[in-house]
């Protein structure tokens, strides 16, 4: 049988587009990931920049102010500092536990950002179990910890991954309880349909005022799961030297810097998405109907005044975390057990159980 050769050509340009559409496709779907990556990275600069300003703020100092404009760019001067400084490994430590537990740590925080609503139709998975995910994604930070201090054959760091396990699991119920809350409410665990359930009555729709206690209870809760003061017992220094990461240098040793404040700001996000309403603006028609009708007509515009929307409530949520730590003093271990289990989880779950019952009458 003969073949033309026109014929030979045109199956190889055939196949040559298949593939570009292919190549085409996979850049198409990367590009959200990587956008909202280098989004969650400056971020966290800006974070660690606020932290230093405000606290030399309350501490009546003057703060970075030599690095950049402001000191803004001291936290980057630090991250590329650590990026060129030697790793060091313990000599009779388990290598392997040690170099994956700052990994594990930093990988399941990221991944919790995939079910965060930064505006409308402005997510990157919107999943019907978006909540719990976070939940079950982010408990696993503390599995990357006591690998790490396990893996560092040092009693200290052991300890201080010990203490990071204990706190998780103490603070994990109440705050799951409070979710579940939240859900009830809402009707739906999507992240998306909790923040359209608080849209229908403005400023007064906000799950803030239709669950103070369960904000409460979440406020204590995210902070004790970020080990921010006062409940960094895992990395206690007058106790523990550094706790995990007493035995970390380098570039290892800022990842957990790292995971603190990406575990921060999503706790962040997420305490907007559920009590503070979103990306909505909430604030009624009348005063700003120019914005509303200019928002409806433009797709982009609108979605741009929702992601600052929740930046700006979340930034509220972090000055609330940085002003607690540079005023509040450190628990103690059994103050901060006694805390999760006698006080926050019958708290949580009253509160469960009113939700629960306000829901059922409403039937």
């Amino acid at each position: 049988m003969i073949i033309d050769t026109t014929e030979i050509q045109a199956i190889n340009s055939f196949s040559r587009l298949e593939s570009l559409k292919e190549v085409y496709e996979i850049i198409w779907m990367l590009v959200p990931i990587f956008a909202l990556v280098l989004g969650i990275t400056l971020g966290v600069l800006v974070i660690v920049w606020l932290e230093r300003e405000i606290s030399a703020g309350i501490q009546q100092r003057i703060g970075p102010e030599y690095a950049g404009t402001l000191g803004i760019l001291q936290a980057l001067a630090d991250g590329t500092k650590l990026l060129f400084k030697e790793n060091l490994l313990p000599s009779r430590g388990d290598t392997r536990l040690f170099s994956i537990g700052p990994s594990i740590a930093v990988i399941s925080i990221l991944l919790s950002y995939s079910v965060i609503p930064f505006s409308y139709r402005f997510i990157l998975a919107d999943l019907s179990i978006g909540v719990f995910l976070w939940i079950s994604v982010s408990s696993l930070a503390p599995v990357g910890l006591l690998m790490s201090g396990y893996g560092s054959n040092n009693k200290y760091s052991f300890l201080g991954g010990l203490r990071a396990a204990a706190q998780s699991i103490s603070y994990e119920i109440p705050l799951t309880l409070c979710i579940l809350s939240i859900s009830l409410l809402s009707n739906s665990s999507s992240t998306v349909d909790i923040v359209e359930a608080q849209s229908k009555y403005g400023f007064w729709g906000w799950n803030l005022w239709r669950q103070p206690i369960g904000f409460i209870v979440f406020l204590i809760s995210s902070l004790a799961e970020c080990e921010r003061l006062p409940f960094d017992l895992p990395e206690a220094e007058e106790e523990l030297v550094a706790g995990y990461q007493t035995e970390y240098s380098g570039i290892k040793f800022g990842l957990f810097y790292v995971a603190s404040y990406l575990n921060l700001l999503v706790s962040s996000l997420f305490g907007t998405v559920l009590y503070l309403g979103g990306w909505n603006l909430s604030i009624p028609y009348i005063f700003v109907p120019e914005l509303f009708d200019i928002s409806k007509r433009s797709q982009v515009f609108g979605t741009i005044i929702g992601i600052f929307i929740t930046l700006a409530k979340t930034y509220l949520f972090l000055f609330i975390s940085i002003a607690t730590r540079w005023t509040l003093p450190r628990l103690r271990m059994d103050q901060l057990l006694n805390l999760g289990w006698k006080f926050l989880l019958p708290i949580s779950l009253g509160n469960l159980l009113l939700t629960t019952s306000s829901q059922l009458l409403s039937l």
